[in-house]
């Protein structure tokens, strides 16, 4: 199984676990009625003294009794199958962990290719520039076009989709981007990473991982400075504004921009400002669509070269041109004494 298929079925593992809890629940709160049934009828024999009275009382907290008992055997059964429920998600996730390795493993391999490559390329022109004076000109010539590639930069998607919140289309909002850096004129120069079902442990492992320019966070935000992360089994786990300026200012020796897309998070990216050369947040909600338009365009605009003012008000500009009434939702900041029409990441 390939690792999206490992995600995707402990998702759903996750998911039967959730449905078990919430069923076992449900039996305690029979459990309770039936004992509140039967003080009910204890009461009753203590008011009476009438026999027939208390015979069917006695026969009720009987039967009573009995219902009890079948309700804790069904909670002893519910509890079994949650046991095996969590066995089975903590299989999954040491399969995600393993094929993550060996993803990693396996990248490792091929940038450590690419550089042996690189280097037997130079020593191949150092040894022709010695046999051949001739071309010492044209040699020159293509090392100042390679000093004209631009930078490279690595964009961090961070990802979370908690399986009891609404459920947004994050997996589109990545592959527009990729798509629209792909298209730009530098976009070699333009490298995405992505971390996805995001818990609080993952944030520093892949900022030290991939040392990052930009920062991207998408999902949810709540209206209390929050953004919504994803707990160990899946569900919602809110990281407060605090929490993230700490781990940005901790962090930001290699990040430039932090991309809070997500919403209410306009206070969050005024604060991280503080450590970063830009920022963007939002300061209300945003729909889906503006949020997938407007960070694909900002990312194709950075690609070519441009300033992140410019990235920023194109972006603007393309939901406007869609008809989205959203553009007053993002908010850029800037780190104090810098012009955001000076700050290029990616130097053409």
């Amino acid at each position: 199984m390939s690792l999206d298929s490992y995600r995707n079925s402990k998702i759903l593992k996750q998911k039967e676990l959730s449905k078990l809890t919430s069923d076992k629940a449900k039996e305690f709160i029979k459990l309770s009625e039936l004992n509140k049934k039967i003080n009910s009828s204890s009461d009753a024999i203590k008011r009476t003294k009438n026999i027939s009275t208390i015979n069917t009382k006695l026969r009720e907290i009987e039967r009573y009794n009995k219902d009890i008992a079948t309700t804790n055997k069904k909670i002893a059964e519910i509890e079994s199958k949650i046991v095996r429920k969590e066995k089975e998600i903590f299989d999954y996730q040491t399969k995600i962990d393993k094929e993550q390795t060996s993803l990693d493993k396996k990248r490792k391999n091929e940038s450590e290719k690419i550089i042996k490559e690189q280097k037997r390329s130079l020593d191949n022109i150092n040894s022709t520039l010695k046999h051949h004076d001739n071309l010492h000109l044209n040699t020159i010539n293509e090392i100042n076009n390679l000093k004209n590639i631009p930078e490279k930069i690595t964009v961090l998607f961070l990802a979370s989709n908690p399986i009891d919140q609404m459920q947004l289309r994050l997996d589109e909002e990545a592959r527009a981007i990729s798509e629209m850096i792909k298209k730009a004129k530098h976009r070699d120069s333009v490298k995405l990473e992505s971390c996805w079902a995001l818990q609080p442990m993952d944030l520093l492992q892949a900022l030290n991982d991939y040392k990052p320019t930009i920062v991207h966070f998408s999902g949810h935000g709540s209206n209390q400075d929050e953004i919504v992360f994803q707990s160990h089994n899946g569900t919602a786990k809110l990281v407060s504004k605090e929490a993230l300026v700490q781990t940005m200012m901790a962090s930001s020796e290699n990040i430039r921009l932090v991309f809070f897309n997500t919403c209410y998070s306009r206070n969050q990216a005024e604060d991280v400002s503080q450590f970063v050369d830009a920022t963007i947040g939002m300061n209300t909600s945003i729909g889906d669509e503006a949020a997938r338009i407007f960070s694909s365009q900002f990312y194709s605009s950075i690609g070519f070269g441009y300033s992140v003012k410019k990235s920023f008000e194109q972006a603007k500009a393309l939901l406007m041109m869609e008809g989205i009434n959203e553009e007053n939702t993002p908010q850029l900041f800037v780190k104090e004494g810098l012009n955001s029409d000076e700050i290029i990441l990616v130097q053409p």
